[in-house]
């Protein structure tokens, strides 16, 4: 068992120990540890060099990597069979197999059969990790007073109709998996010559066999880890303990010297991440029921000292061993790594321009960078102009695939992810679609720094818990939510998460491309939409079609971690997830109508940067009594409001006679078009309640305005067509006239006078709105334009 000492090791394992007071309260529940369940046996008699661990692995995969990371750190020695041979053990969890794995036991023990003081350990490695030392390992085998020990299962595999030859068991599992298993090197190697089949029969059924001989059991002295105090294997565990619960069970054994568990093997069957509490408590019925109090009675002390803590170690067939694996530091390089952006704009999509603009902000040289762009969207080809003409004096090459190609979203993708594989010099593949809203522009550098193989940037929608990974998969292969999928979205727990899915924006290793996923058609399989159909492949390391699958649907998300792990991190705020789904594009200028959809999006766009200020600066003018002015509007938002309007271009003409307004007579015309007339009035009223009616209640305290207008509209003035407005009140409670654009520059002239301060404004700003009182004490009219064409927006609130 690791000193505590080490178990306490900074980050190496995802503590954040930085806080003395941990170590305090471990120093002041020591005492109690003999009463709480520790071990107070002896140490094991067996040197701990005298325990070799085996494993095989044809070829080092993320999972066998993790499993080597949690073997360096707690000190094992191990030898791995099988490197750079074919592997013909089958198909793994979905079928018979693994004889293979028997037959180079069968070879390698020739050579420790005379060892009798040796003590070999086999496990599985692409979904094992160890979890305890060496001497607690040799400890608990010591203790079991048999030659050799079993790993137990609670599911019988692969022919139940052995079931009733296994000897009966009160407490504890009754099956042998044979995934892991320890003893004495010449008892090992009575069991493994015996084999004498063909490398695709199956390895448990040949061990199975042994076991269940009531007379070859006797003679070898073999027995199952009933109990689970050595091995963990959590193959059928759907209980209700989260994975992070047990990694905090796990790390307060390690502070108090209470017996862990040392090997655990997840499973194919733990998709989603938790174990059975019952599993938990069955593997040390003498420590475990007590440890869980205590667990639970801390809980919101862990919770205080370890909110950082990242147990991304206790997950299925996904998560790294040492939270903090070999980091590259990008401060220290010389050149940076070149990168190509693949860029996706698979539908119409709101506030495109930004998003491509934001390409060229982020913070990496631009000679490092190559883009890919595939647009389907005839609507979007005029944004790729602009940014094409833009960009092509700051990056050197961009390869723009049109909608004239008629590629489907896999095509395309396929194409991106290939332009970097073809590449010999292209280091990483940053992949992004245009529905991401990137706000943190060091995100290819700290993705980069992570040096992860796939890696992506928690990414999620405002307001909802949609993010672009999922935390679990159900038993169809599709989402399921995990147990902390809401934690980590929010905040909650920060870290580097493994995940079986992710989706819109992600980094991949060029070298990862061209070697373990050096296939060219990763987005495309069956029924699958491109994301699910990479992340499945990339987990499972197989282009193979359904078809010729030897399982169905339902069994592929069981496969065991062959291939690539993918990880998301939220450790830094990226950015978030545009909604699509009810963008449309009949209007001129879309943007304006997405307030509801993506309320955050259309406040960065439309609203003035120095909104803010007036409540916290004070920044508000005055510039005749009880008129307020201040900043509402982006020079984007003026521009736009205009364009829509002379795009519809349907001018009132500033006639007496009108059909829009009840009655149909108006008093005091002006050539105007009503925001009812191109369908923005539910967005005007939605943007005079959020942005309008706090500035009303700043300024006229203790009147809390309903954020109704009946007249809503765009009044444009011109010396051919209306060049001034005569004295009148206006139809409401107040009042506010934003000027939508620059007097000295796009006309002169114009302003409003307030005729009973005999007080004028001649010179409005661009973006910023009067506001002021509309009946009886206001009387007002608009100042002759002299040339030009003068817009303003006005609305008449509370009438």
């Amino acid at each position: 068992m690791p000193e505590p000492s080490r178990a306490l090791e900074g980050r190496k394992m995802g503590w954040c120990a930085e806080k003395p007071q941990l170590l305090l309260l471990a120093l002041i529940l020591q005492p109690w540890t003999p009463c709480l369940g520790a071990d107070s046996e002896k140490p094991s008699s067996i040197p701990t060099d005298k325990l070799l661990v085996i494993t095989v692995a044809t070829k080092e995969s993320d999972g066998f990597h993790r499993f080597m990371q949690s073997a360096q750190y707690f000190n094992y020695t191990v030898k791995v069979l099988g490197q750079g041979e074919e592997w013909r053990g089958g198909d793994g969890i979905n079928s018979i197999g693994g004889g293979q794995k028997v037959r180079l036991m069968k070879e390698v023990m020739e050579h420790y059969a005379s060892q009798e003081d040796l003590v070999v350990l086999f496990t599985e490695c692409f979904d094992v990790i160890f979890a305890g030392g060496p001497e607690e390992v040799l400890k608990k085998f010591q203790k079991s007073n048999h030659k050799v020990v079993f790993a137990a299962d609670g599911i019988l595999w692969p022919d139940k109709r052995l079931a009733d030859k296994y000897p009966i068991v009160h407490i504890g599992k009754r099956y042998l998996n044979s995934g892991g298993f320890i003893g004495y090197a010449p008892y090992i190697n009575r069991i493994v010559q015996q084999w004498n089949l063909q490398d695709n029969d199956d390895d448990q059924l040949f061990y199975t066999k042994i076991y269940i001989d009531p007379l070859k059991r006797e003679a070898i002295n073999i027995t199952l880890d009933h109990k689970c105090k050595i091995f963990q294997a959590l193959n059928g565990a759907v209980g209700m303990l989260p994975k992070y619960w047990i990694a905090h069970v796990y790390k307060w054994t390690a502070v108090f010297s209470l017996s862990i568990l040392c090997c655990i093997h997840f499973g194919p069957m733990i998709k989603i991440y938790c174990v059975d509490i019952r599993t938990f408590k069955k593997y040390n019925e003498r420590r475990g029921l007590v440890l869980l109090i205590l667990f639970f009675f801390f809980y919101q002390i862990l919770l205080n000292y370890f909110g950082n803590y990242v147990p991304n170690a206790w997950t299925q067939d996904n998560g790294c061993t040492l939270c903090e694996l070999d980091t590259i530091d990008l401060s220290a390089v010389n050149v940076y790594p070149n990168v190509t952006i693949g860029v996706f704009i698979e539908q119409p999509t709101p506030f495109l321009s930004r998003f491509l603009d934001v390409l060229l902000t982020l913070d990496y040289p631009k000679e490092a960078l190559k883009v890919f762009i595939h647009n389907k969207e005839v609507y979007h080809e005029k944004d790729i102009k602009v940014f094409f003409d833009k960009a092509k004096h700051e990056i050197s090459t961009i390869k723009i695939v049109g909608p004239e190609e008629n590629l489907s979203q896999a095509e395309a993708r396929n194409m991106g992810m290939d332009f970097c594989r073809q590449d010999k010099n292209c280091d990483y593949y940053f992949s992004v679609d245009a529905d991401v809203v990137l706000t943190n522009p060091r995100t290819l550098k700290i993705l980069i720094e992570q040096n992860r193989k796939i890696i992506a940037p928690l990414v999620t929608r405002h307001g909802k818990l949609w993010s672009n990974f999922w935390g679990a998969l159900s038993p169809d292969g599709y989402y399921a939510r995990s147990e902390d999928y809401v934690d980590i979205v929010q905040g909650n727990r920060i870290g580097i998460w493994n995940v079986p899915y992710m989706a819109n924006v992600y980094l991949i290793k060029g070298k990862t491309l061209r070697s373990e996923m050096n296939g060219r058609n990763y987005f495309v399989r069956d029924k699958l939409d491109p994301d699910m159909a990479l992340c499945r492949n990339a987990r499972e390391m197989t282009l193979q079609r359904e078809k010729d699958s030897p399982t169905p649907e339902t069994f592929q998300m069981l496969s065991p971690p062959k291939g690539v792990f993918m990880y998301i991190s939220n450790r830094h705020e990226f950015g978030r997830l545009l909604s699509t789904a009810n963008y449309n594009t009949s209007h001129y200028n879309n943007d304006l109508w997405q307030i509801f959809e993506n309320p955050v999006d259309w406040k960065e766009k439309y609203i003035n940067r120095d909104y803010s200020k007036i409540f916290t600066e004070n920044i508000v003018e005055q510039p005749c009594p009880d008129v307020f002015w201040f900043p509402i509007f982006s020079e984007k938002a003026c521009d736009e409001l205009v364009e829509e309007m002379e795009h519809y271009g349907q001018w009132s003409g500033g006639k007496h006679h009108d059909s829009r307004i009840s009655g149909g007579y108006e008093n005091v015309p002006t050539d105007d078009i009503h925001m009812k007339q191109i369908d923005l009035e539910n967005v005007w009223l939605h943007f005079i309640r959020e942005f309008i009616a706090p500035v009303t209640l700043k300024v006229f305290a203790g009147y809390y305005t309903k954020g109704f207008a009946l007249l809503n509209f765009v009044v444009k003035y011109s010396p051919d067509r209306q060049r001034s407005l005569r004295p009148h009140h206006d139809a409401s409670t107040f009042t506010i006239n934003i000027a939508l654009n620059n007097v000295g520059e796009d006309f002169q002239g114009g302003g409003c006078k307030f005729l009973r301060y005999n007080c004028s404004i001649e010179s409005p700003r661009k973006g910023w709105s009067f506001m002021h009182p509309g009946r009886l004490t206001h009387l007002h009219e608009g100042l002759p334009v002299k040339n030009g064409t003068r817009y303003i927006a006005v609305s008449f609130i509370d009438p």
